[in-house]
């Protein structure tokens, strides 16, 4: 499945949070299959997302959207994410 991958910065991960989970039905809309957060243990105002999509063109065209740029903005997001877009390759089980 593709997947989407995004890691930031956020001065206030709470009000970051709000906002984030308000913007699920405009993820969903867009092709997002739900996903993983996590924050880095040492700096909590780092942020990693790892979102499964349902093509990787609209997960391409999520990355890039205007709206997506300007509500990272005015919820604090500090510097310019980086997203990667990722192809499932093999599944690992241990």
């Amino acid at each position: 499945m593709p997947s989407l991958l995004i890691h930031h910065h956020v001065v206030d991960f709470p009000a970051w949070k709000a906002a984030f989970d308000e913007q699920e039905p405009a993820r969903r809309a867009n092709g997002s299959q739900g996903g993983w957060l996590f924050r880095n243990a040492v700096n909590p105002h780092e942020i990693l997302l790892l979102l499964a999509w349902d093509d990787i063109e609209r997960a391409r065209l999520f990355a890039d959207s205007d709206d997506l740029y300007e509500a990272m903005v005015n919820v604090g997001v500090t510097e310019r994410p980086d997203f990667w877009l990722l192809e499932d390759v093999e599944r690992l089980t241990f």
